[in-house]
């Protein structure tokens, strides 16, 4: 038991320290949230002349290495609206659209701004940005797990959760599909999510996880047997079972982490089984239902052979 606690603990710290990779451009997201990025709505380019200012004296007076970081980060922040847009819009978006949005003097940097974007959506929108079209560098941006609740949201301001949503499945799971209350806001808590806390991805979260979720059946909110003072666990939602599976959410979590879902041990075997399961009850219909099918066909046969038999 002890060994499956500290396993927990390493594997929680191990994404976390992922997560807060992506979680350095909350503060630039944030200072940058969709309604005050007008440029993107009529097309997704332009780089603003502010890029300029005050260039010269910040040379002077920042470390080279530090002003370049902050160069990157800024044309990840904005490469990470203008795609998110184009997810909104349910559009594709090219290499060369995403070149209009960096910066002049950082384009040759734009393989690595591009990788830090898709990470970022990955991580904190739970999106995934396949490329489409390799000869002119077409990509898509589609849910990472398959999860339809940003498909419903027709707000195309609002930022997408999934990213958040996943993650909770991925805690309940590490946590024996049953995760108290208090464990996963300390967890949330380390990725600067707190409730009662306005985020500006996520809203209120306390409301988003315990209501929202719930409703739309992704999360169930139950308080624990005989617990007094009521404690609350979460589990997964007959919603989240239908749209995704212990095993999808178990290669994510693998992908933050940087490392293959098999070093999840256990927990890898468990969702193997659940894969399996799954693939059953999937097919144990139809193969009866063909076995029936299969069958039917032989019974006349068979009749007409013992009335033969009889006639002998």
């Amino acid at each position: 038991m002890k060994k499956d606690i500290a396993a927990i603990k390493n594997s929680k710290e191990s994404i976390n320290s992922r997560l807060e990779e992506a979680e350095d451009f909350s503060i630039d997201l944030e200072d940058k949230s969709p309604q005050r990025s007008t440029a993107w709505s009529t097309s997704v380019g332009g780089s603003s002349n502010q890029d300029n200012k005050d260039t010269s004296s910040l040379q002077t007076s920042a470390d080279p290495e530090s002003l370049h970081s902050d160069h990157i980060d800024e044309n990840v922040t904005n490469l990470v609206h203008a795609m998110i847009l184009r997810y909104r819009l349910r559009k594709p978006i090219t290499k060369a659209e995403m070149l209009h949005v960096v910066n002049k003097r950082d384009k040759s940097q734009f393989s690595v701004i591009f990788k830090k974007a898709c990470k970022c959506l990955e991580v904190i929108c739970g999106i995934d940005v396949k490329e489409v079209v390799p000869a002119t560098h077409s990509y898509v941006l589609v849910n990472s797990l398959d999860l339809t609740y940003d498909e419903m949201l027709s707000d195309h301001q609002s930022m997408p959760k999934n990213g958040l949503l996943i993650i909770i499945l991925g805690m309940i799971f590490l946590e024996g599909n049953c995760a108290p209350e208090e464990d996963i806001w300390e967890f949330l808590n380390m990725m600067g999510v707190y409730a009662g806390r306005e985020h500006f991805i996520y809203g209120e979260p306390r409301n988003l996880i315990t209501r929202t979720w719930v409703q739309e059946n992704y999360l169930e909110y139950q308080q624990v047997l005989n617990s007094d003072p009521p404690r609350y666990q979460f589990m997964w939602g007959p919603r989240a079972h239908a749209e995704t599976s212990k095993l999808q959410v178990l290669e994510f979590l693998a992908k933050i982490k940087g490392t293959d879902p098999i070093s999840f041990s256990c927990w890898y075997e468990e969702a193997l089984r659940d894969e399996q399961e799954r693939a059953q009850a999937r097919i144990g219909p139809v193969g009866h239902a063909a076995a029936m099918f299969m069958a039917q066909p032989l019974l006349p046969q068979r009749k007409n052979e013992h009335k033969s038999s009889l006639c002998v």
